[in-house]
């Protein structure tokens, strides 16, 4: 094997052992932040939040109509990330798979 093969081999395994930890890590980070993010305690603040939020837009002149759109839009929707976490899940699944096929 030429010094060229070993070293993209190398970067190869390198990136596998990255992928492999952000595989292992971000899906309980995720699944931490939706704990955080969907508790009660985070349900009244978002709630707190948005209404002051609408009301000081209304106070401040904007239409009502435009002032709801604004307050709907300062929420945060974590759908996306969560279909992340799945593919996380997928990945993470994937890298050690292919880790006990190369031990075999």
């Amino acid at each position: 094997m030429s010094e060229h093969e070993r070293e993209k081999r190398s970067e190869a395994e390198e990136v596998r052992e990255i992928l492999g930890v952000v595989s292992e890590k971000v899906p309980g980070l995720l699944k931490g932040l939706r704990d955080v993010l969907y508790s009660k305690e985070a349900a009244e603040n978002m709630a707190d939040a948005v209404g002051t939020f609408y009301k000081k837009l209304v106070e401040a002149g904007i239409p009502k109509e435009e002032a709801l759109s604004m307050a709907r839009g300062y929420m945060v929707n974590l759908h996306d990330v969560f279909k992340s976490a799945r593919f996380a899940e997928s990945m993470h699944k994937h890298v050690h798979m292919e880790d006990e096929e190369e031990d075999n």
